[in-house]
């Protein structure tokens, strides 16, 4: 697709269309190096931050703006769990075989134990970075970015609006979009994103060749899914075994392991966290407190029982 023809869809509103179709459909499935391309939200002291980003279109040859990523980061007796799942590609993965089992043997302990090894949502897609008061050189650039749950649902509602004075917009468009305020601060110890909205609809810039240049810019996301991203069924079984401290499993802590542990913990700045009773996401940007009706819990409920009816 060329760029004229992205200016064209954006004019017919088809692209919105397909993302509002793209949307649903997910929404009824119920489904050690950095990366210097990542761009993430620095936060001072007070855990306050603010940032203005643009989300982009889907980049050249590929269908979406944003890809959806299922992980499990998880400490056991044998020691971390960090794999991308395989329910991302849509097949069976076994560690939510493990809590579907859990969640359904009937005891709180068994819920207890499958929230705490349950999956983690990520979307990424490409941003422009408008303004970025605490890191300032990244502003003009196009960068990668991760985000959870909440942030997705804000996107949601700028393309289906709740009341009919609103108008719905795609947040993806060059043209026809908004510029996204993103601001968080610390709610009860957890990172939280409401006050997060969207600027006045407006093109990006003013140039069309400098937004097509912007575009030529983006970075693939579909290499995040793509095969090679994730270990088969039986390596992670047997990781999983290992982690769990299963009798008779083998030592299974490959260089690929080890490095995935130090990255976690480095990307959490200090120590991987201890595992405890509380439910949630580790490592999750939007994380809502445990003891809190959380749209993460909800999920984890659907899932489960669903996997109980396969």
């Amino acid at each position: 697709m060329s760029f004229a023809d992205l200016k064209k869809q954006s004019k017919l509103g088809s692209l919105t269309q397909k993302l509002v179709k793209e949307v649903e459909k997910m929404n009824n499935n119920g489904s050690g190096s950095s990366d210097d391309r990542l761009w993430k939200l620095e936060c001072d002291k007070s855990g306050n931050g603010y940032a203005v980003i643009r989300f982009l279109p889907a980049p050249d040859g590929e269908d979406l703006p944003f890809v959806k990523l299922y992980s499990h980061a998880f400490q056991g007796p044998g020691g971390w769990y960090i794999e991308n799942s395989l329910t991302t590609l849509g097949q069976k993965d076994p560690v939510s075989e493990y809590n579907s089992l859990l969640w359904n043997n009937g005891t709180d302990a068994g819920k207890d134990a499958a929230r705490k090894q349950k999956r983690k949502l990520t979307y990424i897609s490409n941003i422009y970075v408008v303004k970025d008061p605490a890191n300032p050189q990244n502003e003009g650039k196009v960068m990668l970015y991760k985000y959870g749950k909440k942030i997705f649902d804000k996107l949601t509602a700028a393309m289906q609006p709740e009341f009919e004075d609103e108008e719905a917009i795609d947040p993806f468009d060059f043209w026809q979009g908004a510029n996204f305020k993103l601001k968080a601060k610390n709610v009860a110890g957890y990172r939280n994103y409401d006050s997060s909205e969207f600027a006045a609809q407006s093109a990006l810039l003013d140039d069309d060749d400098a937004m097509e240049a912007i575009w030529k810019k983006e970075n693939s996301l579909a290499e995040f899914t793509a095969p090679d991203q994730f270990k088969d069924y039986d390596a992670l079984k047997k990781r999983l075994d290992y982690v769990l401290g299963n009798k008779g499993t083998p030592r299974f802590q490959d260089q690929e392991t080890v490095e995935a542990e130090e990255e976690f913990r480095a990307s959490n700045r200090g120590p991987a966290p201890q595992v405890t009773s509380t439910p949630g996401d580790f490592n999750a940007d939007d994380i809502l407190p445990s003891n809190s009706s959380s749209d993460d819990e909800d999920d984890a409920m659907a899932y489960f029982a669903k996997l109980a009816e396969d």
